[in-house]
Order: structure tokens, then sequence, then C-alpha cells
């Protein structure tokens, strides 16, 4: 599987208004940006990301993944700092 694949299953499964997928293999990261993710604890918004993923996670096609996951306003914040 390669980081077009994920990118694919994650923006077809949650409409996210930015994702960004980087790694090969199995190990990938994400960062993810929604405003669905108001609200929600860091936990929530891990879940939300990994539901889609969890078949090839089972099978071993991913192995690792970690995520970032923003609303726009936490991201505008982050990238902001990021560029300091």
């Amino acid at each position: 599987m390669d980081s077009t694949k994920v990118q694919e299953l994650l923006q077809s499964a949650l409409n996210l208004e930015e994702l960004i997928v980087k790694g090969e293999g199995s190990h990938y990261e994400v960062i993810a940006v929604d405003a669905q993710f108001e609200g929600m604890s860091r936990v929530k918004k891990q879940q939300t990301i990994y539901a889609p993923l969890m078949e090839y996670i089972q099978r071993n096609d991913i192995h690792a993944v970690s995520i970032k996951a923003y609303t726009p306003e936490e991201w505008a914040r982050d990238k902001k700092l990021m560029s300091l």
C-alpha cells in the first residue's frame, strides 16, 4: 500500500478539508484538517481517522499510523508556529 491509497481511503470516507499523508511501506503520517474535529478529544479525533483504515490495519497492510488532526483554526495556528 502507498500513501496515495491511504489518502484516497481517508478522503473518500471523511471528506476532509485538508489531508496530508506521508510514508511508505506500512508506516504513515497523517495530518487531517476539518471542522468536524471541533470539540473532539485527541483520542476521538484519532479514532475518526483510524476507522476507515481498520481493515488494512487488521490485515497488516498498515502497521503504524501517526495522526495529527486539527480544526482549521488549530491548523492555521500550528502552521504559523512551525514557520517561526
